[in-house]
């Protein structure tokens, strides 16, 4: 069994914090782009259609705006950290589990 250094910890520490940034920045923007690919055919509906402006009021056209920016930052960021998380224990692993051909 091998001991675990401090610097080691603190150089996976800091990876982290990397990757939770990077995610964060990469749901911030994917809830910027869903945010206006969703209010766009909101509003534009609530003009144009007699069952949208009888049934839409302002609270429920942002619910629904708000619920497609929240669901794409948190799809976005948790696809984001899965995939550098994958990356690193990759990268990390023994040489003998990093083959993964079947010869």
């Amino acid at each position: 069994m091998s001991t675990v250094t401090r610097a080691h910890l603190d150089q996976r520490l800091a990876a982290a914090k990397r990757s939770s940034k990077e995610a964060a920045m990469a749901g911030a923007k994917a809830a910027a782009v869903a945010t206006v690919a969703a209010a766009v055919p909101t509003l534009a509906s609530v003009r144009m259609l007699p069952w949208a402006k009888a049934h839409l009021n302002p609270t429920g056209q942002a619910l629904i705006i708000s619920t497609v920016a929240g669901m794409a930052y948190f799809i976005v960021a948790d696809k984001t950290i899965l995939s550098m998380a994958r990356k690193h224990s990759y990268e990390t692993a023994p040489e003998h589990l990093k083959n993964t051909s079947f010869h």
